[in-house]
């Protein structure tokens, strides 16, 4: 019954062609509606908001949510920490998702990309350079890079979905491992990309995507002693 309260709540925000923050109908309105019970409906509103579907604003009503990539982000994170205590290797199965995906987009980027975002990259690429050189974290900056390298293809989902896997990654690697980094190999990877990109060679731009992600999983395999050892100190 509640599954298909929520089917049916879907499909009046989609049939109403309602935007995000748009005013859903008031709780007895529901109720008319979809034929259902006080208690039923809001169940289905429940299950709704933590879907990031519908946002529940207690004394003001219901609104349509967000729809953020909120939810995947915490059952990616949550599925590979559990996977990962389970003996399995879902770190490296994370990885190879975004690798996937990404080898997959930087072919149509290479050649297509506009000045302005050519321009962004090679200014991330320097500050990475620089913040190797002083020896602070370069996360944040490689996270920017990836992301304005597939700005371009105007695919918003897409661009979301990216973060989503960016953001389970190093999440769920930050909390499991100590992954060792030689910053100054990060930054020649970066460096090669760009590149390829701005000659637009999409082999050469899908061979250096792979080279970065190869030297990530390498390094990932290494750590599987350290890995271990935070297994047996994590609480039972």
């Amino acid at each position: 019954m509640a599954r298909d309260l929520q089917e049916q709540i879907k499909k009046l925000i989609v049939d109403r062609r309602l935007p995000s923050g748009a005013v859903l109908p008031t709780e007895p309105d529901l109720m008319e509606l979809l034929g259902a019970g006080r208690n039923s409906v809001r169940e289905a509103l429940k299950a709704l908001q933590a879907m990031g579907i519908v946002e529940i604003r207690h004394g003001f009503g219901t609104y349509v949510g967000p729809m953020s990539m909120a939810p995947v982000i915490e059952g990616l994170a949550f599925r590979t920490v559990a996977g990962h205590y389970r003996g399995e290797d879902s770190l490296l199965q994370l990885l190879q998702l975004r690798e996937v995906v990404e080898t997959g987009l930087v072919s149509q980027v290479a050649g297509r990309i506009s000045p302005e975002n050519l321009a962004t990259l090679d200014a991330l690429v320097d500050r990475m350079e620089a913040e190797a050189t002083a020896g602070t974290g370069l996360a944040e900056t490689d996270r920017a890079f990836h992301a304005t390298l597939y700005r371009g293809l105007g695919n918003l989902l897409l661009s979301e979905l990216l973060e989503a896997f960016w953001d389970a990654f190093h999440r769920v690697r930050t909390d499991l491992v100590d992954l060792p980094q030689d910053p100054r190999v990060t930054c020649r990877q970066h460096r090669e990309i760009l590149d390829a990109v701005r000659s637009g060679d999409a082999n050469r731009a899908e061979d250096a995507i792979r080279e970065h992600f190869g030297n990530i999983r390498m390094r990932l395999t290494a750590t599987g002693p350290n890995m271990a050892r935070r297994d047996q100190q994590a609480p039972q």
